[in-house]
């Protein structure tokens, strides 16, 4: 379910709009067990937009009607209801900058990082099944605009490869990422001809 793999964004929201860690806690999962009663997914329509802005919209309005300390209370106290690490949110939380990042620019920023995180990794799986884990990780800093220390051919050095050979690895790698992110896009709008716009909107995120 999308929100398994989104949900972080939604607690670095809260958090930046003041709430302490427990609080976020309980308000996120709080959030996410109602439009799971409510059955809010099942009613996405294509005039409903953007996942995205769908849950960044639902949790405002959840937030402007509801209390962590009342929403606890209703659920019968602290009681976790869905499967959300949130030690390791709040240690992620730790990290951000403390610069006046408005909640909405960190969870449109920590959306996009967390797409992009999640096409890494399934990436990463399928080139470590075929044993070129490392080859992965020499190479995956060129899909994001970085230049490999070294250049191709320091890369190439490391793996053993030409330098030749390394640029083909990275466009392949890049065509692959490229087919990976439009499809993770794809699962997160109601429009397919949405998709082109909502990837440029998230590359303009990473830049906030």
């Amino acid at each position: 379910m999308l929100c398994d793999a989104y949900w972080y964004p939604l607690y670095a929201y809260v958090r930046r709009r003041g709430a302490s860690a427990d609080d976020a806690r309980d308000l996120t999962q709080g959030f996410l067990a109602s439009l799971l009663e409510r059955r809010d997914f099942a009613r996405l329509h294509p005039d409903r937009g953007r996942f995205r802005a769908f849950l960044l919209a639902s949790l405002q309005h959840f937030l402007a009607n509801e209390h962590a300390r009342q929403r606890t209370q209703k659920r019968g106290g602290r009681v976790v209801l869905l499967s959300l690490d949130v030690g390791e949110a709040e240690g992620r939380y730790q990290f951000e900058p403390a610069d006046p990042m408005t909640p909405e620019t960190l969870y449109e920023r920590r959306w996009a990082l967390t797409l992009v995180d999640r096409v890494l990794s399934r990436l990463r799986a399928t080139w470590a099944a075929e044993g070129r884990g490392d080859e992965f990780d020499a190479l995956k800093g060129c899909l994001l605009g970085r230049a490999p220390d070294g250049g191709y051919a320091g890369v190439g050095g490391r793996l053993g490869l030409s330098e030749g050979a390394v640029k083909v690895a990275v466009h392949r790698l890049r065509k692959k990422f490229q087919i990976q992110l439009r499809a993770h896009v794809s699962a997160t709008v109601a429009d397919e001809a949405d998709v082109e716009d909502e990837i440029r909107y998230l590359i303009r995120a990473l830049d906030m």
